[in-house]
């Protein structure tokens, strides 16, 4: 038995390890988005700088591991073996729920997947306690420490609130002192802001990093007294001295230096938000392995079976080893170093956040729309209590400035500015800190991203073209958290009860479960990035002139025939074999298509507005090009849908002779595409003429073949459902020849 806990211990170290690497793929959205997203300084200084904070914030985060200790549930109601079993169904069910939400490229809470996975597995023990020993289910609140739990989970939800709102006061009177055109305010206004921001950084960053170490208990005849004390006793004349100072500092590096400060408090910033995170969150992914290897030794050295040892040691305050801490932080920096799947967190919280256009991810919900509706009809009755005059005031401070690019530059600017990127790093850096100075698990996740949203509301970057979708977006995300919560505490329940019932067998089949899932997952990931990389994707036209937005359009349209191509051959060949994965595998690929040339339609305002005065007759050209596209993607759509349907509903499949007739006609589309793509390829348009004649032999064979059924149907076709599905195909496959030679036809008149 001795050999069996040892064995499990070894596996929470290995279940810590993957919960270190799926947790920061998910976190790193916490300190990384302002950053990224401002494009303040280059990625690889934003991931040193982060990768300093975490190392720093994993050695300094001792004290934070007694939540999983003894803030959720009373130690001492349980036993050694109650206490194995709700740590190792915690840790199973926290890597699994983290690889999900990270596969999705969804932000959500390590904090609260593990209070809510410790709450859900304890509850479960205390039932089969209470179930063995015939009480009732009140006794459940003798297990679960109420207080702390009912405070922690309060904290949590009141964070979502508080980070929201505080975000976007700060946002909005720090735009209203320095409006978009901050770089061109006097040296004093910046220093002000930059006192402010670096101090509250600094002052947070000496709490939790002093607060967190052994010396923060030491008394010391300098300060008369621990450094704990001293910090605590003197918080006035500290911050007013650290603003002081960090003032004078800006105001000299913007006035002698000529330093952009913005730039010095982001980098400072996500500093401090990493070292933060990495203080705050650090527990949720060793704090349960650390405190089973703790039991365990204590176990060990009582010499009392393990069903009869009470774990009163987890009530007390133990010391994490630094060499521990030290190795964490080391697998947490690796893991930001080279995890995709941070990148596509990250990338979420960006684009909800961002300032100019951008390609929405979120469909927009009824509750969306209402509360877009309402904000607009309550700023409407705002602004009517507000003299006009002070108004204009208002939004002449959140006017955005226009800014002359570069040909081919407009894509790269940033979500937005270094003003919004230093808010939100300071807002979330000072609330993370003041929770973990309390020790108190507050969600770094949902503090950093609703700083993010608030400050997006705060700054106008929410727009009549873009609220509904970004409301709908944070509304997911918000959803998603909830989502966490419940599946965190029923599965941990239930894969406590698993352990219960099947002991050390289940425990080796759930292992094989979440290794089999964490594999799979990752190769899915892997595959998917690699299709994205080697997809021919569209490319938005940048050009000014006519003969400039040809050449971009010609690249475009031999990418979307390469890949209509591909989708009508896999859509026929399924149909054929009834092969119901090739059918939707080309139905889904279809929609990606229809998506990036829904991505080129949108451009079309920004296109137009990117022209020359002479060369305003390419926007006509570029809507042409696109509104055949467009045709072409609707018709190989609507193909690859109504075939998927037909075999999907198990209806009758086609018959050999229409089989071979579509089989025929698509052989020739092929070629027919493959023609066109080495003459756009090549740039041959004078090509164009001889392949516009295969037109009309190309709609001359659909046609018979359309008169063929008809005469089948009259005599021996005794299906509805395929003869409806042949046609169909037909009449769609019609539509497709006319728009690719629509497309010709541009191209002959410009050649």
């Amino acid at each position: 038995m001795d050999n069996l806990y040892l064995l499990m211990i070894a596996a929470l170290a290995i279940l810590a390890i993957a919960d270190l690497v799926v947790g920061v793929s998910n976190d790193a959205v916490n300190f990384l988005n302002s950053a990224i997203g401002s494009k303040a300084v280059s990625f690889k200084t934003i991931m040193i700088v982060a990768s300093i904070g975490i190392a720093c914030g994993a050695v300094f985060s001792s004290g934070m591991m007694e939540v999983a200790r003894k803030g959720i549930f009373n130690p001492g109601m349980f036993m050694f073996s109650d206490i194995m079993i709700i740590f190792m169904a915690v840790m199973i069910t926290d890597i699994l729920l983290l690889d999900f939400f990270n596969s999705i490229g969804m932000p959500t809470s390590t904090t609260v997947s593990i209070v809510f996975e410790l709450l859900g597995a304890a509850v479960a023990v205390a039932l089969i306690k209470i179930g063995a020993d015939g009480g009732n289910f009140s006794d459940v609140a003798n297990y679960i420490n109420t207080s702390k739990a009912t405070m922690i989970i309060f904290g949590i939800l009141l964070s979502v609130i508080i980070a929201f709102s505080v975000g976007a006061f700060v946002q909005y009177f720090s735009r209203l002192l320095l409006s978009f055109n901050f770089e061109r305010k006097a040296a004093w206004v910046g220093a002000i802001f930059g006192g402010i921001a670096l101090s509250s950084i600094m002052y947070f960053i000496l709490m939790k990093g002093i607060g967190g170490t052994n010396y923060a208990t030491q008394s010391f005849d300098v300060i008369g007294g621990t450094i704990q004390d001293f910090l605590k006793n003197y918080v006035y004349q500290i911050i007013v001295i650290n603003l002081i100072f960090w003032s004078a500092v800006s105001y000299i590096l913007i006035n002698y230096f000529k330093i952009n400060i913005y730039k010095i408090i982001i980098i400072v910033g996500t500093f401090a938000l990493a070292l933060a995170f990495a203080g705050n969150d650090l527990v949720n992914f060793i704090g349960v392995p650390i405190a089973g290897w703790q039991s365990y030794e204590a176990w060990v050295v009582s010499g009392v079976p393990a069903n009869e040892f009470a774990m009163n040691v987890l009530a007390e305050k133990v010391s994490t080893p630094t060499v521990l801490l030290f190795i964490a932080g080391m697998i947490m920096v690796l893991t930001l170093w080279f995890s995709s799947k941070a990148r596509a967190v990250v990338k979420t919280s960006v684009d909800l956040s961002s300032q100019a256009d951008t390609k929405e991810r979120f469909e927009p919900t009824f509750t969306s729309r209402v509360l877009v509706r309402g904000s607009i009809l309550f700023s409407k009755y705002f602004s009517v209590l507000i003299p006009n005059s002070i108004q204009n005031k208002i939004d002449k401070q959140f006017e955005k400035p226009v800014i002359e690019l570069a040909q081919g530059k407009k894509l790269e600017l940033p979500a937005f500015d270094l003003v919004r990127a230093a808010v939100n790093l300071m807002v979330s850096g000072v609330l993370i800190s003041i929770a973990t100075s309390y020790k108190l698990p507050l969600s770094t996740t949902y503090v950093t991203f609703m700083v993010a949203m608030g400050s997006s509301l705060a700054d106008r970057a929410w727009g009549s073209e873009s609220a509904v979708y970004r409301v709908a977006g944070v509304l997911n995300v918000i959803g998603g958290w909830f989502f966490t919560a419940i599946m965190a505490f029923i599965a941990a329940g239930v894969t406590a009860y698993l352990i219960f019932l099947g002991g050390p067998t289940m425990i080796a089949i759930l292992l094989l479960i979440a290794v089999f899932l964490l594999v799979r997952n990752s190769l899915k990931h892997i595959k998917k990035s690699k299709e994205t990389k080697a997809e021919d994707s569209l490319n938005r036209s940048e050009s000014k002139s006519v003969k400039g937005v040809i050449e971009e359009s010609a690249d475009n349209i031999s990418k979307v025939l390469k890949r209509v191509s591909k989708i009508n051959e896999n859509t026929i060949n399924g149909l054929i074999n009834e092969d119901l994965p090739t059918l939707k595998k080309a139905k889904n690929t279809v929609g990606k298509l229809e998506s990036e040339i829904e991505d080129l339609q949108n451009n079309i305002f920004y296109f137009i507005k990117n022209l020359d005065e002479s060369s305003v007759s390419a926007s006509t050209f570029y809507i042409d090009v696109i509104g055949d596209l467009q045709d072409i993607a609707q018709s190989v759509s609507f193909i690859s849908k109504v075939s998927h349907k037909h075999i999907h509903n198990n209806h009758k499949g086609l018959k050999t002779s229409q089989a071979k007739e579509l089989k025929e006609i698509d052989e020739k589309l092929t070629r027919l595409f493959g023609k066109i793509r080495t003459i756009f390829d090549s740039r041959s348009f004078n090509k164009i003429t001889s392949l516009l004649e295969e037109k009309q032999e190309l709609l001359t064979i659909v046609s018979s073949y359309a008169q063929k059924q008809v005469d089948r149907t009259r005599t021996t076709e005794s299906s509805p459902k395929n003869t409806t599905l042949y046609f169909s195909i037909l009449l769609e496959t019609e539509d497709l020849i006319k728009a690719t030679m629509d497309l010709l036809e541009l191209y002959a008149t410009k050649k």
